[in-house]
């Protein structure tokens, strides 16, 4: 197919070869595209570097690559390529289907290099893998043939094009002149659902955690008549999963295969027969057409187990780690695919552990070496090893408070959900003094709590975040189910009287992990953190002195600072950049949707606001000379900061950045906001309440991102040389400090399990006790304290009454109520 090509596909004629959501092209019409294209690129072979999203464009474009005797090179979509450009210098980069030729033909390309894929996902190395026309075609007439591929098949394609599980069912669906249903829906959006029912779908692929997404939205249930089989790769999937799918395929009248491959052999290098999955659930099966194993013998291993080393067509020329290795020609015969396994008496292969120290989780590679190597940099001592589907991190106690999930998920490019963390005195190991890993799972195995165990944990998330239990899964996190700085207040209350105790880092912690956090109960006092207690006792302070009960001003300063805190933890996460833009939004919504409204209510009852605090606007439109136009400060301030970082947040530049520098970036923006304090960029004092308080706000940013102890002190001195002289009044300015100093340093404190609960009852609250103290407590005239008092239940009362309203309403707005984040 690969040598004439655009032959190939005109020679099926009108038949229907993409479909999307609102198109249809025909093998005809896809035929003169990819001649256009071909076309486009030059006659000269060049470089092609195409960023592979699931549209026509990039398919359209990386065939006529192909088709014009190109060399291409796929890429993630939205990824960050500078690197990848840097060293390999392609000639040509096709990004948003526009085709930019950035010179001429630069490269000494081999005569049978066609294609050039990343590892499986292997981060944080140059190295890619060389494929010919020949191991591509070899590949996709394999593949096709074992799953029957029919004219009439219609693929939907669950996974992006840059990965090599992806690719392969373009290229064989492509050769047998079936159609691909081109979409970048999810698996657990019902978009994606009605496309494939709507174009009559008769298959799709999926990865182990797409399983897991299935079997959470009732897959199970679901009437797909036109389905003929599903496909499974890209790591092992848990042998009960075989047997229920398998199961279930059979009884609805569609098979399942799951196969065995690797970027090394342009996909698969084996298949196990749908009729033997439900017996053979861990077996990887046979090898494909073309194809056979060998086991090499390794040293100490019995009963014929050895390296499972592939022969095939479809094996590789080889790497490529700099652009010199682009002339080269074959140089591997063999793929030694580092799995050992053993062939059963039935003439089945089957995987049963690894010689390097690579695992396959969520569709990626991970070095478990560099990993490791990256916990041994933050000082801890750790070894790793997969189970269960996430990566498993055996640590002795680390220095410096470092966070050893979030360091083990950086290095592998895992979700924080993805890895969990096993605390050991001291590293298990063999006689031979290696890492015992088979005793890390056995641990991970014993300590690991069961979903009926960790259901109340679930039901406990779900209830405050407004979801659905069933969909909440174990292993992701609160902030990764979409909690935020409004919810967090109740979810720590709640989770300190069920757990004893309130982890480091909780909000990005599994469920199930800190099911496995219980503690006993029967110490003294609980848990409370720092910033929620801040919170309850700054609105008291802010009430009461407005109401003229006391004098103690600065309260709404350290809330700023708390809300720059909320912000660094619940929106700057590790999840995808659009992901964080929702839930900042969604942040933004609970915060200015209930100002707006009671400020409208109050406009129609009182006399205390204008039109412009309508619009949370009154520092920038005024009136300014009103007695009451600073009374909404606070709320204009941080409603307009989230507005201006929501903006900063969804560019892709400023995304990168913070993500590899957060406390950097962090400290960037609070020294800006220093200069600003100081007028350094000339707004004058009439911007007191407004430009020149961001500062605050940032200290809270930067203390989020702070780990280590020279880390705090940096922030803890940036607030000193900020807030001195700030108001003007030393008492304010004590007060102020020292708030902030203990969220900087202080994470949480011990207090009787009675004020915890009203802690956190009035730290919830803070919001609408600020919004309605103001026209409650002067009516109570001099009876300052029942003011005090009443502003306090009735902000109190109306939070309650919100809670109800947004679990009605919670799950229809955009970026409300969102379940574990679903990654391809």
């Amino acid at each position: 197919m690969f040598t004439a090509l655009v032959e190939h596909l005109a020679s099926r004629g009108n038949h229907a070869a993409l479909l999307t959501d609102d198109r249809l092209i025909s093998y005809r019409e896809l035929a003169d595209r990819v001649a256009a294209s071909a076309s486009e690129l030059g006659s000269r072979r060049r470089l092609v570097m195409l960023e592979a999203r699931n549209d026509v464009d990039a398919v359209v474009h990386y065939l006529g690559a192909l088709a014009g005797g190109h060399v291409a090179l796929p890429v993630s979509d939205g990824a960050d390529h500078a690197a990848m450009v840097d060293l390999y210098d392609p000639d040509v980069v096709v990004r948003d289907g526009t085709v930019h030729h950035r010179h001429g033909p630069a490269h000494d390309l081999h005569p049978d290099l066609a294609l050039l894929m990343s590892t499986s996902g292997t981060t944080g190395s140059p190295k890619l893998v060389r494929l010919s026309r020949t191991n591509l075609a070899a590949n996709a007439d394999a593949i096709a043939t074992y799953l029957d591929v029919r004219p009439t098949d219609r693929a939907a394609t669950t996974l992006p094009l840059s990965y090599c599980y992806g690719l392969s069912v373009l290229h064989s669906h492509l050769l047998r002149g079936a159609g691909l249903i081109l979409t970048d829906h999810s698996v657990v959006e019902d978009r994606f659902w009605e496309l494939l029912k709507r174009h009559r779908g008769t298959t799709f692929a999926g990865v182990p955690h797409t399983f897991d997404l299935l079997d959470r939205i009732g897959f199970h249930d679901m009437s797909l008549p036109h389905l003929r089989y599903v496909t499974q790769a890209g790591g092992r999937l848990a042998p009960d999963a075989v047997r229920r799918f398998a199961s279930l395929g059979r009884s609805q009248g569609w098979r399942l295969f799951v196969m065995y491959g690797a970027t090394e052999a342009t996909a698969r290098m084996a298949y196990l027969p749908p009729d033997l999955a439900h017996d053979n659930p861990t077996s990887i099966g046979v090898p494909v057409d073309g194809g056979r194993f060998e086991l090499d013998p390794v040293d100490e291993m019995a009963d014929g187990t050895g390296e499972l080393v592939y022969h095939g067509p479809n094996v590789m020329m080889g790497y490529a780690q700099s652009p010199g290795d682009l002339a080269l020609g074959r140089t591997v015969d063999a793929l030694r695919t580092g799995d050992l396994a053993r062939r059963t008496p039935d003439g089945l292969y089957e995987v049963v552990g690894r010689l390097s120290r690579f695992v396959k989780l969520y569709g990626l590679r991970i070095d478990l070496q560099r990993v490791e190597a990256a916990l041994r940099t933050a000082g801890v001592d750790a070894v790793c090893t997969d189970g269960d589907g996430v990566l498993l991190v055996a640590a002795t106690e680390s220095l410096a408070g470092a966070d050893v999930a979030q360091v083990a998920a950086r290095a592998s490019g895992l979700p924080r959900s993805a890895v969990r963390v096993l605390e050991v005195d001291e590293i298990p190991r063999l006689p031979s003094g290696k890492p015992d890993l088979r005793g890390v799972r056995a641990l991970a195995e014993h300590t690991t709590t069961s979903d009926a165990r960790a259901l109340d944990l679930r039901t406990l998330v779900a209830d405050v975040l407004h979801l659905d239990p069933a969909t909440v899964d174990p292993r992701a996190s609160f902030v990764d189910l979409g909690g935020n700085s409004l919810s967090y207040v109740a979810m720590s209350v709640r989770l300190e009287r069920a757990l004893g105790h309130l982890p480091a880092d909780w909000p990005r912690m599994p469920l199930r992990d800190l099911e496995a956090s219980r503690r006993d109960r029967r110490r003294w006092g609980t848990t409370l953190e720092t910033s929620v207690a801040l919170r309850a006792v700054a609105i008291v302070l802010v009430v009461g002195s407005h109401a003229g009960l006391y004098t103690l001003w600065g309260g709404a300063h350290v809330l700023l600072g708390i809300a720059g805190y909320n912000f660094g933890r619940f929106c700057l996460t590790p999840l995808p950049r659009a992901q964080r833009v929702r839930h900042l939004g969604s942040t933004l919504a609970w915060i200015a949707v209930p100002s707006i409204v009671w400020v409208a209510v109050a406009l129609v009852i009182t006399d205390d606001y204008t039109a412009s605090n309508l619009l949370l606007a009154n520092k920038f439109l005024g009136p300014d000379d009103s007695m009451t136009a600073g009374r909404l400060w606070f709320v204009e301030v941080v409603v307009w900061i989230l507005v201006a970082l929501a903006l900063l947040c969804a560019s892709p530049v400023a995304d990168r950045v913070e993500r590899r520098w957060p406390f950097a970036c962090a400290c960037a923006v609070l020294a800006a906001g220093l200069l600003i304090r100081f007028d350094g960029f000339g707004f004058g004092r009439d911007a007191w309440f407004t430009v020149l308080a961001f500062w605050f706000f940032a200290v809270g940013w930067a203390a989020s991102k702070a780990s280590a102890g020279w880390q705090r002190a940096a922030v803890t001195a940036m607030l000193a040389v900020g807030i001195v002289g700030y108001f003007g009044n030393s008492h304010r300015e004590l007060l102020v400090f020292t708030g902030l100093a203990l969220l900087i340093w202080l994470p949480a404190i011990r207090c009787p399990s009675a004020l915890t609960v009203v802690a956190g009852v009035v730290a919830e609250a803070s919001l609408l006790i600020y919004l309605v103290h103001y026209q409650v407590y002067p009516l109570f005239g001099e009876h300052r304290l029942l003011g005090v008092v009443a502003s306090l239940l009735t902000g109190i009362a109306l939070t309650m009454l919100l809670t109800v309203a947004r679990k009605r309403i919670g799950p229809r707005l955009p970026g409300v109520g969102v379940t574990a984040p679903a990654r391809r």
